[in-house]
């Protein structure tokens, strides 16, 4: 009996020593890699980021971005805005016929014939 309590703390002792760091060790692992994905996402969008301030720098770029965004144009030329068509009016609802009354009804004339 004696020796089955220390079988079993040495078995206790093995598995606290050996399994919680290597399970601390692979949860570390899996961090690092995630970060290691995180850090190349990062660095990609860093060298777009880089190649597109190198393309802000150039003057065809900056002429583009002119004439889309704020409509300028260079001494000489004529800016035209061209507006949509306004939109069809929405069809009535058909009116009621209103009831006709003959023009002679509104002289007093006839009344007293």
């Amino acid at each position: 009996m004696a020796r089955s309590l220390v079988l079993l703390a040495v078995v206790a002792g093995a598995s606290y020593a050996f399994v919680f760091p290597t399970r601390t060790y692979l949860q570390q692992q899996h961090a690092i890699a995630a970060e290691r994905q995180v850090v190349a996402t990062l660095r990609s969008e860093d060298s777009k980021l880089a190649a597109e301030v190198k393309s802000l720098h150039s003057d065809a770029t900056i002429e583009r971005l002119a004439r889309q965004e704020f409509g300028l144009v260079s001494p000489g030329q004529q800016a035209f805005s061209v507006l949509p068509s306004p939109p069809a009016p929405a069809p009535r609802a058909p009116r009621a016929m209103a009831k006709h009354t003959p023009w002679y009804s509104y002289l007093e004339l006839w009344r007293y014939l």
